[in-house]
């Protein structure tokens, strides 16, 4: 099983990668989280804090738009420009002093969450780069695992550096390691084939290929299914601990500390088993994880909360690793910016959407019947992504011989 972790931790370039992950995460995930305890403080108000995350996720629609920037330039420059110039913007936010001066903080959180998704398609393209495809599925794997990583961490250190000096030093922070990301992916030598010329309908290209190809459109779809239902769960947990358990807010924290633990397991191990398995069969896993996840955590044990925290953590990156290594395998390299883009879009949308409208819900249904819905529902999804189709190789594709 580290066979393959092995061989990305020797590849340079991959080390490079996987080391600009680590610090640009680590700075963002702090600043995510600090940015609605800021707004929060500032005006005493949970709904404007609240839209700090929706100014994140804003741009999430436009990302088959970004992904074509992606495509239309070299990926590794377009990195360093990014995380350059977000570098740059984050000081601005330090002029916010007040809630009259919010408008600042949300306009900076709007441009963070598009170049967050820009450099994301570009990242699916790089990668393609820097690694043998026989390595993507574990450097996507290591990816998650990092990620998850900086989520257990970051937030402690941000809501330190919060409690005790306020938000500068955390914007500060961000700042700095924007800019050391930038000098990391500077640093990789992996050359890039050069951008495809642009052609018509370029923008919609990712789209139509995604939808031609017929066993990357089923797991897309499912990976969208699933992260919907993840977002009406994640809508639903502070229910589980006030009502469910009894316990208070706080341990929230600690069960979303076990589902981190889990994905940084699921991280490690979902690279060897998408080089034994179909993604789709792995991605189904995944799925079913996810289910046995949700409806354990109707029993009123803190013990089983947890377990079944470690299991939603397993089943969840197990779908999204799946999703993003069959679409680099599967996408040429024209398109990948604009595909990995329209996906993301696809997959993560559901998840926003669900957060928001699964508050609602639970304050009329409580939250045993939703989570039983959940997982009932998860099992359909499962069957859906497992099922094989028909391979479709589509006729044309532009920048592509």
């Amino acid at each position: 099983m580290a066979s393959g972790a092995g061989r990305v931790l020797r590849h340079r370039d991959a080390r490079l990668y996987l080391a600009a992950v680590l610090v640009s995460g680590f700075g963002s995930t702090a600043m995510w989280l600090v940015a609605g305890v800021w707004i929060k403080s500032l005006t005493g108000s949970s709904s404007l804090a609240a839209l700090a995350t929706f100014c994140l996720w804003a741009a999430s629609p436009a990302g088959p738009l970004l992904g074509a920037l992606a495509d239309r330039v070299r990926r590794r420059p377009l990195l360093v420009a990014v995380n350059a110039a977000m570098a740059a913007l984050l000081p601005l936010v330090l002029a916010v002093r007040s809630g009259g001066w919010l408008w600042v903080l949300f306009a900076v959180l709007v441009v963070y969450g598009a170049a967050s998704a820009l450099t994301d398609a570009a990242e699916a393209g790089l990668v393609t780069a820097v690694v043998p495809g026989e390595l993507l599925a574990d450097v996507n794997g290591l990816r998650m695992s990092v990620n998850e990583g900086m989520k257990l961490l970051a937030p402690l250190a941000g809501a330190a550096l919060f409690a005790a000096y306020g938000a500068a030093p955390v914007v500060l922070l961000d700042a700095a390691t924007f800019l050391i990301a930038a000098l990391v992916y500077a640093s990789i030598r992996a050359p890039e084939p050069p951008p495809a010329p642009r052609e018509r309908g370029g923008t919609r290209e990712g789209l139509r290929f995604l939808w031609r190809h017929r066993e990357l459109r089923r797991l897309v779809l499912a990976g969208g299914g699933a992260m919907l239902l993840a977002g009406v769960n994640g809508a639903v947990i502070y229910e589980v601990v006030d009502a469910g358990l009894g316990l208070d807010p706080e341990f929230t924290g600690v069960l979303y500390a076990a589902q981190g633990a889990g994905s940084i397991a699921a991280g490690v191990a979902t690279g060897p088993l998408l080089r034994r398995l179909p993604a789709r069969v792995v991605a189904a896993a995944g799925i079913a994880l996810f289910a046995i996840g949700v409806v354990t955590r109707v029993t009123p044990s803190p013990a089983v909360a947890l377990a079944a925290s470690v299991v939603i953590g397993l089943g969840l990156p197990a779908v999204l690793i799946a999703v993003l290594t069959e679409v680099q395998r599967e996408t040429p390299s024209a398109l990948l910016g604009r595909v990995a883009g329209t996906a993301n879009t696809v997959v993560f949308v559901p998840n926003a959407v669900a957060l928001a409208a699964g508050a609602g819900v639970v304050a009329v249904a409580g939250h045993r019947p939703i989570l039983i819905t959940l997982g009932v529902a998860a099992i359909p999804l499962a069957v859906f992504c497992a099922r094989r189709v028909p391979a479709f190789a589509p006729s044309s594709v532009p920048g592509e011989a």
